[in-house]
């Protein structure tokens, strides 16, 4: 009876994924991007996002903030589709609620996967950035989420955006699938 109680907990307990596959395509990346997400760092937004991408929802989401030396910016499954109107990607979210911060002491190096969010730290939904260079004054203040473990050659080439605020002109490179791993 041990063992079958065992057994049920271990099924009754959700299913942690420790990562996503991330299809991109576009007129600057094409190829795949791995991640390792870091539940024991931020488990409310890595369930946030697995189960964002378990249903689909981040396919066909552009990359619309791009700034050549700093991030790549995507995930606003509101406004951000392949095809909508570009000028209102990045500020939508999703139709789950806005997570508390789960700021860490990991810092934002080359290839590390944070949160965007608003003035507020408590605003973070879907969109997420991967970081092209270190950027040490997000220490602290975003949550840190996962790591580009394989692909940052993909990261390298997402089409960059222009101006201060690096919004992408004409097609973003886009989320062709997202697919959540074990």
């Amino acid at each position: 009876m041990h063992k079958l109680a065992a057994a049920f907990v271990v099924l009754a307990s959700p299913a942690m994924a420790t990562g996503l596959e991330i299809e991109i395509e576009g007129e600057g990346a094409n190829g795949t991007v791995t991640v390792d997400l870091f539940e024991d760092l931020a488990p409310k937004h890595v369930e946030q996002i697995t189960a964002l991408a378990a249903g689909g929802q981040y396919d066909g989401v552009v990359f619309h903030r791009v700034i050549d030396g700093f991030m790549a910016q995507t995930g606003d499954v509101q406004h951000g589709r392949v095809g909508a109107d570009m000028r209102r990607a990045g500020t939508g979210g999703s139709n789950r609620p806005d997570l508390p911060a789960e700021f860490s002491d990991y810092n934002f190096d080359r290839g590390v996967v944070g949160m965007a969010r608003a003035q507020d730290p408590n605003s973070a939904n879907s969109q997420f950035f991967i970081m092209f260079e270190p950027g040490p004054f997000l220490n602290g203040q975003y949550t840190v989420v996962g790591q580009v473990t394989d692909g940052m050659d993909v990261v390298d080439a997402i089409k960059r955006g222009d101006g201060p605020n690096g919004a992408v002109i004409g097609q973003p490179d886009a989320m062709k699938k997202v697919t959540v791993t074990e």
